[in-house]
């Protein structure tokens, strides 16, 4: 217990020296456990109370089957084909079972509206259950709904904001069925990278082996590590993760430049870096105006007045400057050389995309 003591002072100290050089990461924000994990649970249910701003019935037969299945559970039998309601919306739940939630544990709902409900403000959900991708019941969702938003008008008129047919219940779900959870994997507990390098995933067991001074963590492949905790810290298994989560890893990554067309976004990673290349830029602009123009006859003629249209057509190209980039540069030397041309955001796209097809660009270019 000294040693493991002991260890975690140096562990502590090597923490302080890591976060003053500001190059690594904490092991729990690059990677998790195998085994603990979150789960997905969704459900169908039916709000009411809506000031007529429910389904329409007579459209869609949600609200009207999941209301007749409601009734038929406390002994109303009522036929789904005659219920005519708007205060009611069929609606789909969703919600996040985290690792390690225990009987009676609360979760967060997001309530979502399938029909054509013009709005969930105001309503109520009816007790719904929440199944996970097993079909088990694991939580039971009830209780009023918080929209961030409304809609309001009539009469072929209406206002909207944000979005008034989506709703969430904070602490709206109890949890009914613990979720499974397992950290020891054949004695062993199993780390996976959030993002597999075989540079991280080397870096991360060297550290560990370092600071235990024996060799517990074996890489098996570039996201996954296997750690056998040693005799003494597998009875204390709870701080010796909590130590093991704290280690400081420097995480290695590749070079990368993300582009979002649909946005204008470029993202340009780090280590990115560019062979001798030149790049020149110009657009090229095309302008097509029409002018009505009257043709009108003198009076001792026979002619008639006619409106004709006279068409007007403007290229104007601009000249793209010529920036000649060395080999071997890297983010920062690209970005001043990208602002030299003074591009849009637009134009980037078309510059790496250019740069890339060239060969000179050592990164992935991934499009999004």
């Amino acid at each position: 217990m000294r040693n493991f003591t002991g260890r975690l002072l140096i562990g502590f100290l090597l923490v302080l020296l890591f976060w003053a050089n500001g190059w690594s990461a904490r092991l729990k924000d690059i990677s998790h456990i195998k085994g603990v994990r979150s789960n997905q649970l969704v459900g169908y249910g039916l709000v009411v109370g809506l000031g007529g701003t429910g389904d329409d019935t007579k459209k869609g037969k949600f609200a009207s089957e999941a209301m007749a299945n409601m009734l038929d559970k406390f002994g109303i039998s009522v036929d789904a084909a005659t219920i005519d309601l708007d205060n009611a919306a069929a609606v789909m739940l969703t919600a996040e079972l985290p690792p390690f939630a225990r009987n009676g544990s609360r979760l967060d709902v997001l309530i979502s509206s399938i029909g054509d409900a013009e709005s969930l403000q105001g309503g109520t959900l009816m007790l719904t259950p929440l199944r996970g991708p097993d079909g088990q019941v694991y939580a039971m969702a009830q209780g009023p709904i918080s929209v961030g938003g409304f809609s309001l008008g009539g009469g072929g008129g209406r206002q909207a904001k944000n979005h008034p047919t989506v709703g969430r219940i904070a602490n709206g779900a109890i949890v009914e069925r613990e979720p499974p959870s397992t950290m020891f994997i054949d004695g062993k507990i199993v780390l996976t990278l959030n993002q597999p390098d075989f540079m991280t995933v080397a870096r991360v067991a060297k550290t560990v082996n370092e600071t235990f001074e024996k060799d517990i963590a074996v890489p098996v492949d570039a996201g996954t590590i296997e750690i056998v905790p040693p005799s003494r810290e597998s009875q204390i298994l709870i701080p010796f993760l909590a130590f093991v989560e704290n280690l400081q890893v420097a995480p290695d990554s590749r070079a990368r430049v993300v582009i979002d067309e649909r946005t204008g976004t470029v993202v340009v990673g780090r280590n990115v870096m560019l062979d001798a290349v030149a790049v020149a830029h110009g657009d090229l602009s095309i302008q097509i105006t029409s002018m009505p123009v009257v043709s009108q006859p003198s009076m001792l003629s026979e002619g008639k007045t006619v409106v004709a249209l006279e068409k007007d057509t403007k290229v104007e190209e601009k000249t793209g400057k010529l920036i000649t980039v060395s080999r071997g540069v890297n983010i920062d030397d690209l970005v001043k050389a990208l602002n030299a041309l003074g591009v849009s955001p637009r134009d980037l796209i078309a510059i790496f995309q250019a740069i890339k097809a060239s060969g000179s660009l050592h990164a992935e270019l991934e499009v999004i």
